[in-house]
Protein backbone atom coordinates (compact mmCIF):
# COMPACT_ATOMS: atom_id res chain seq x y z
CA UNK A 1 0.00 0.00 0.00
CA UNK A 2 1.54 3.75 -0.85
CA UNK A 3 2.10 5.80 2.08
CA UNK A 4 -0.12 8.12 0.76
CA UNK A 5 -3.08 5.69 0.45
CA UNK A 6 -2.37 4.75 3.95
CA UNK A 7 -2.06 8.31 5.34
CA UNK A 8 -5.68 8.96 3.50
CA UNK A 9 -7.11 5.76 5.12
CA UNK A 10 -5.91 7.15 8.43
CA UNK A 11 -7.33 9.95 8.50
CA UNK A 12 -10.64 8.53 7.62
CA UNK A 13 -10.17 6.93 10.40
CA UNK A 14 -9.59 9.29 12.59
CA UNK A 15 -12.54 11.42 11.26
CA UNK A 16 -14.88 8.31 11.80
CA UNK A 17 -13.09 8.06 15.83
CA UNK A 18 -13.91 11.89 16.17
CA UNK A 19 -17.66 11.10 15.31
CA UNK A 20 -17.91 7.81 17.39
CA UNK A 21 -16.09 10.24 20.48
CA UNK A 22 -18.22 12.76 20.15
CA UNK A 23 -21.19 11.20 19.64
CA UNK A 24 -20.34 9.05 22.94
CA UNK A 25 -18.78 11.58 24.65
CA UNK A 26 -22.29 13.82 24.42
CA UNK A 27 -24.11 11.05 25.36
CA UNK A 28 -22.49 10.33 28.50
CA UNK A 29 -22.59 13.68 29.84
CA UNK A 30 -26.65 13.98 29.16
CA UNK A 31 -26.74 10.07 31.25
CA UNK A 32 -24.90 11.65 33.73
CA UNK A 33 -26.17 15.16 34.00
CA UNK A 34 -29.62 15.29 33.26
CA UNK A 35 -33.18 13.73 34.56
CA UNK A 36 -35.35 11.62 32.14
CA UNK A 37 -37.69 13.77 29.79
CA UNK A 38 -36.08 17.10 31.69
CA UNK A 39 -36.26 20.30 29.54
CA UNK A 40 -33.42 22.45 29.44
CA UNK A 41 -33.93 25.41 26.96
CA UNK A 42 -31.16 26.86 25.46
CA UNK A 43 -30.60 29.81 22.39
CA UNK A 44 -34.24 30.79 23.63
CA UNK A 45 -36.19 27.95 23.04
CA UNK A 46 -35.09 26.92 19.77
CA UNK A 47 -32.87 24.41 21.05
CA UNK A 48 -33.76 22.08 24.14
CA UNK A 49 -32.11 19.55 26.30
CA UNK A 50 -33.88 16.72 27.20
CA UNK A 51 -33.40 12.74 27.42
CA UNK A 52 -35.25 10.30 26.10
CA UNK A 53 -34.28 6.62 25.51
CA UNK A 54 -35.22 5.47 21.81
CA UNK A 55 -35.66 1.62 21.42
CA UNK A 56 -36.63 2.10 18.09
CA UNK A 57 -34.42 3.65 15.12
CA UNK A 58 -34.36 7.21 14.03
CA UNK A 59 -37.18 9.23 15.81
CA UNK A 60 -38.54 5.94 17.36
CA UNK A 61 -39.17 4.34 14.43
CA UNK A 62 -39.75 0.34 15.02
CA UNK A 63 -40.00 0.66 19.01
CA UNK A 64 -42.77 -0.97 18.49
CA UNK A 65 -41.66 -4.03 16.36
CA UNK A 66 -41.21 -7.50 18.71
CA UNK A 67 -37.99 -8.06 19.91
CA UNK A 68 -36.37 -10.56 17.94
CA UNK A 69 -37.58 -8.43 14.84
CA UNK A 70 -36.28 -5.53 16.19
CA UNK A 71 -32.78 -6.75 17.33
CA UNK A 72 -32.44 -7.91 13.39
CA UNK A 73 -33.25 -4.94 11.75
CA UNK A 74 -31.97 -2.65 13.98
CA UNK A 75 -28.76 -4.63 15.19
CA UNK A 76 -27.78 -7.27 12.25
CA UNK A 77 -28.80 -4.93 9.53
CA UNK A 78 -26.95 -2.19 10.01
CA UNK A 79 -23.84 -3.90 10.76
CA UNK A 80 -24.20 -5.16 7.72
CA UNK A 81 -24.68 -1.85 6.40
CA UNK A 82 -21.52 -0.70 8.18
CA UNK A 83 -19.44 -3.59 7.47
CA UNK A 84 -20.35 -2.42 3.79
CA UNK A 85 -19.74 1.31 4.02
CA UNK A 86 -15.98 0.19 5.18
CA UNK A 87 -15.20 -2.14 2.64
CA UNK A 88 -16.48 0.54 0.18
CA UNK A 89 -14.37 3.31 1.63
CA UNK A 90 -11.20 1.37 1.88
CA UNK A 91 -11.34 -0.28 -1.59
CA UNK A 92 -12.86 2.64 -3.63
CA UNK A 93 -9.07 4.85 -4.37
CA UNK A 94 -10.79 7.79 -6.11
CA UNK A 95 -13.49 8.53 -4.13
CA UNK A 96 -13.83 12.67 -4.47
CA UNK A 97 -12.81 14.37 -0.80
CA UNK A 98 -16.82 15.68 0.18
CA UNK A 99 -17.96 11.65 -0.72
CA UNK A 100 -15.15 10.34 1.55
CA UNK A 101 -16.29 12.96 4.34
CA UNK A 102 -20.10 11.88 4.19
CA UNK A 103 -19.15 8.02 4.42
CA UNK A 104 -17.21 8.81 7.51
CA UNK A 105 -20.21 11.17 8.80
CA UNK A 106 -22.36 7.63 8.07
CA UNK A 107 -20.23 5.43 9.75
CA UNK A 108 -19.18 7.22 13.15
CA UNK A 109 -22.96 8.19 13.49
CA UNK A 110 -23.79 4.23 12.44
CA UNK A 111 -21.24 3.17 14.72
CA UNK A 112 -22.13 5.72 18.11
CA UNK A 113 -25.86 4.37 17.73
CA UNK A 114 -25.29 0.52 16.92
CA UNK A 115 -23.04 0.92 20.27
CA UNK A 116 -25.67 2.17 22.32
CA UNK A 117 -28.35 -0.40 21.07
CA UNK A 118 -26.02 -3.33 22.09
CA UNK A 119 -24.66 -2.10 25.10
CA UNK A 120 -27.85 -0.23 26.35
CA UNK A 121 -30.41 -1.90 24.39
CA UNK A 122 -31.67 1.70 23.78
CA UNK A 123 -30.27 5.10 22.29
CA UNK A 124 -29.84 8.31 24.49
CA UNK A 125 -31.45 11.10 22.23
CA UNK A 126 -31.56 14.37 23.86
CA UNK A 127 -31.75 17.25 21.25
CA UNK A 128 -34.77 18.91 20.18
CA UNK A 129 -35.04 21.75 17.46
CA UNK A 130 -37.91 24.26 17.27
CA UNK A 131 -38.32 26.51 14.79
CA UNK A 132 -41.90 27.29 14.90
CA UNK A 133 -42.62 26.59 11.21
CA UNK A 134 -40.49 22.97 12.06
CA UNK A 135 -39.87 21.06 14.69
CA UNK A 136 -37.88 17.90 15.25
CA UNK A 137 -38.08 15.07 16.97
CA UNK A 138 -35.63 14.12 19.88
CA UNK A 139 -32.45 13.03 18.23
CA UNK A 140 -28.52 12.81 19.22
CA UNK A 141 -25.22 13.90 17.57
CA UNK A 142 -24.67 10.70 16.18
CA UNK A 143 -28.18 10.98 14.34
CA UNK A 144 -27.02 14.99 13.09
CA UNK A 145 -23.73 13.10 11.65
CA UNK A 146 -25.73 10.97 9.64
CA UNK A 147 -27.91 13.21 8.56
CA UNK A 148 -24.80 15.22 7.69
CA UNK A 149 -23.19 12.49 6.00
CA UNK A 150 -26.62 11.76 4.05
CA UNK A 151 -26.63 15.49 3.15
CA UNK A 152 -23.29 15.44 1.71
CA UNK A 153 -23.86 12.53 -0.32
CA UNK A 154 -27.00 13.52 -1.71
CA UNK A 155 -25.14 17.19 -2.98
CA UNK A 156 -22.31 15.04 -4.58
CA UNK A 157 -24.63 13.00 -6.40
CA UNK A 158 -27.12 16.03 -7.92
CA UNK A 159 -23.00 17.36 -8.64
CA UNK A 160 -22.01 14.03 -10.42
CA UNK A 161 -25.63 14.36 -12.67
CA UNK A 162 -25.34 18.21 -13.40
CA UNK A 163 -21.54 17.97 -14.46
CA UNK A 164 -22.12 14.65 -16.73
Amino acid sequence: MKKSRKNKLILLFLFILFNVGLDQLSKSIVREKIDYNQNIALIDGYLTLTKVENTGAFLSIGDELPEALRVTLLNLLPILVLAFGFYYLYTQDDLPTPIQIGMCCLLGGGIGNIYDRIKFGSVTDFLHIDLGFVSTGVFNVADLSIMTGIGILLLQSFKRKIVA
